[in-house]
């Protein structure tokens, strides 16, 4: 019978000890700890003892899939109430960035949710004296939400951060040190709009425009799909046209190639004959 690695009980919130430790000996296969209070509670793990990493990395994949699909149902407004509350609150945050400081924010911000967990687990816990309620939390499901990321996602969340940071500095050093002159342009004409854009805005105002872009534009594709899909055809089509007729001007303007001399015909052996 196998039992739970030393990183499943840190993982679990206690400190690997000497008693976890001969706990974890008795603990059955397959188990981990749940970390609650009063002693070590094991609770079934969501995949088998064996070829555990195999069940690890399908199990981050569909974590990953339920965290999209998440982002998506909150940018297509499917529940109405969490995506009002999530966009106000963005905006909104957002909005008193410009008059406070971020400090002042987060901090305002964690006094208003404390503001109403706070009595309302008072009121749970009065209610539970004078036995009006079973004493069950008020915020229990919250607090059993797994938060925690194995190891897969640790690495695979690394590996997607160190791969972004060099990818963007190969790309900058390309850009500045001009190893293509036409995309060292562009990068200029670029850097050189931005000025009037940084004179005109700022960056927390580009920030809210995105947020509100990003709320808003699925929402009017999926309510105007057709007509939408039809303009983007037609856009289509004109850029096709318009490159096919750039393509043909640039052909007409150029040289036509010059033509290789014919080769000359091979000499043609003679043939001696010899006197008799």
């Amino acid at each position: 019978m196998g039992c739970p690695s030393r990183g499943d009980i840190i993982r679990s919130g206690r400190p690997f000890t000497a008693d976890s430790a001969r706990v974890a000996k008795k603990s059955p296969s397959g188990w981990r700890s749940a970390g609650r209070r009063g002693g070590l509670a094991w609770k079934k793990l969501k995949w088998p003892a064996k070829d555990s990493r195999i069940y690890r990395a399908s199990f981050s994949k569909s974590h990953g899939d339920v965290l999209s699909k998440e982002v998506a149902d909150l940018l297509y407004w499917r529940d109405v109430p969490k995506t009002g509350l999530v966009f106000t609150g963005l905006v909104v945050g957002l909005a008193c960035l410009f008059q406070l400081s971020a400090i002042s924010v987060l901090s305002n911000l964690g006094l208003s949710i404390m503001a109403f967990t706070l009595p309302v687990r008072l009121l749970y816990k009065a209610m539970t004296v004078v036995h009006l309620s079973d004493g069950e939390h008020p915020f229990q499901s919250y607090l059993d939400e797994d938060s925690t990321l194995t190891d897969e996602d640790t690495v695979r969340v690394v590996e997607k951060i160190v791969l972004l940071i060099a990818t963007l500095i190969t790309e900058l050093k390309r850009l500045f040190f001009i190893d293509s002159v036409v995309d060292s342009v562009k990068f200029i004409l670029l850097l050189y709009l931005l000025t009037y854009v940084g004179v005109q805005t700022n960056g927390l105002t580009l920030v809210i425009s995105g947020v509100i872009c990003a709320f808003s534009l699925p929402l009017a594709y999926r309510l105007q799909r057709e007509r939408i899909d039809n303009i983007i055809k037609a856009v289509k089509l004109l850029m096709t046209r318009v490159t096919e007729i750039v393509e043909l001007v640039v052909s007409l303007a150029k040289p036509p190639p010059a033509s290789a001399p014919a080769p000359s015909p091979a000499p043609t052996p003679k043939l001696k004959l010899k006197a008799k």
